[in-house]
Parts: C-alpha cells; sequence; structure tokens
C-alpha cells in the first residue's frame, strides 16, 4: 500500500510545516505549503496598496498573480522558497502585518478558488505532502492519508512568538496569542471552506510534543509499509 497524496491540516502554529516538511523529507516527497499561496496573495496585496475589504480586487490580484512554491534555493533556515511573480517573499509573508489579514484574504470565494486550481494541478502529479487547513477536506478530499495537527492557542503564540525572536522581529507573545485566537475564529466559522477535521483523518495534538514524538505517532499509524521509502 502507498500513500502518493498526503494531507496535513490544523490551525495556525499547530506544527503542520514542520511535520509536513519533515515527512515530505522522509519520504522522498514533494513538500507543498499551500499557505503559502495566501499569504503570498496578501503579502502583494499589501505591497500593492489594495484594499484587503475589497474582495473583487484582492480576487482580481489573486487570479492574475502567478506563485511558485519551491525546495529552498537559499541556505537561510527556509522550509521552501516562495516566488510572488518571480520576487522572492518566502520571509515578508510571515511579517506581523500578514499574521494579521490573511485570514480575511484567504476567506474569499474567489481567491480560494484560484489557490485551489493551482493546489490540485501540483497534487495531480502524486508523492505530495500538502499542508494547509482545508487540504483534506475541501481540495483534495479523496486523499491517501489525512492528517488533522492541533495544539492549544498558547502552545501556538509561544511558537510563532519565537520564530519571530529567532528573525530578530520584535513582538508582544500577549499580541500574537490575540491574533491567533482571532484568527481561529475566522478561520472556523468561515462560510467558504472552514477549518475542520477531515473525515477519517488521524488527529494529533502536538501540544508539549517535540518534532520526534510527532513523527513517531504519525509513523505508527500510518505503518512502516506506507512510510518506508522504495
Amino acid at each position: 500500500m502507498t500513500a502518493s497524496t498526503i494531507t496535513i491540516d490544523g490551525p495556525a502554529a499547530s506544527g503542520k510545516s514542520t511535520i509536513g516538511q519533515s515527512l515530505a523529507q522522509y519520504l522522498g516527497y514533494l513538500y507543498f505549503d499551500t499557505g503559502a499561496m495566501y499569504r503570498a496573495a496578501t503579502w502583494v496585496a499589501l505591497q500593492r496598496a489594495v484594499m484587503i475589504e475589497d474582495e473583487a480586487a484582492v480576487t482580481a490580484l489573486a487570479e492574475s498573480l502567478h506563485i511558485d512554491v519551491l525546495p529552498p534555493t537559499v541556505d537561510d533556515g527556509r522550509q521552501y522558497t516562495v516566488l510572488a511573480d518571480g520576487e522572492d517573499v518566502t520571509w515578508a509573508i510571515r511579517r506581523p502585518e500578514v499574521d494579521a489579514a490573511v485570514s480575511r484574504v484567504s476567506a474569499y470565494r474567489g481567491v480560494r478558488q484560484a489557490m485551489v486550481r493551482q493546489q490540485r494541478r501540483v497534487a495531480a502529479a502524486g508523492r505530495v505532502v500538502m499542508v494547509g487547513r482545508d487540504i483534506g477536506s475541501v481540495v483534495l478530499p479523496d486523499a491517501d492519508l489525512k492528517i488533522y495537527l492541533d495544539a492549544t492557542a498558547e502552545e501556538r503564540a509561544r511558537r510563532r512568538w519565537q520564530e519571530q525572536q529567532e528573525r530578530g522581529e520584535a513582538s508582544a507573545q500577549g499580541e500574537i496569542l490575540a491574533l491567533m485566537r482571532q484568527r481561529d475564529q475566522i478561520d472556523s466559522q468561515r462560510a467558504i471552506s472552514p477549518l475542520r477535521v477531515p473525515d477519517g483523518a488521524l488527529v494529533v495534538d502536538t501540544t508539549g510534543l517535540s518534532l520526534e514524538q510527532v513523527l513517531e505517532r504519525i509513523l505508527a499509524h500510518i505503518g512502516n509499509s506506507i512510510c518506508r521509502p522504495e
């Protein structure tokens, strides 16, 4: 048995990116963080002075924007390289202003439709670990393996704060926690593709767990016959 398409969903900073990348490396699969697409669209909208509240304008931008997610092209700790119309925006899309606006952008129907088309095209080739918030429930509901990662809001805010500190960005953990809770509410209550546990998904609470412990739980669930590279 081979899991050619693997989805990992969950709220912000639940460990999706780290676990997804590690699992993809273990399998020799493509690691594809779909959230980077929405963040890239948000960053470009902010840079081009497109009003985030203007759904039509943001949607038009998303439909015209060419986004690539590639293996790391620079050895600076990045998990992947994100190009928006050819510009490297890998670190820019992690800025606080993007955190504050990306949930609104990703809730727009037209934006999601534009991104989903690209995501399904990538997945069609197989051998991919695709990470996001609606991958197992909407984008790839027939994926071979679906995983849902979670953690407390406090733990996720601490992780995001630590990431920003390591990049030399000044931030207050309390403010990050407030934004995290606000984003959770928006993501779970939006009318289009709300964040939820996909049917048949393995659910792992990553609070207090190391990377190795989370991977062990995933591998124990899906079995070496699936996860051991040929």
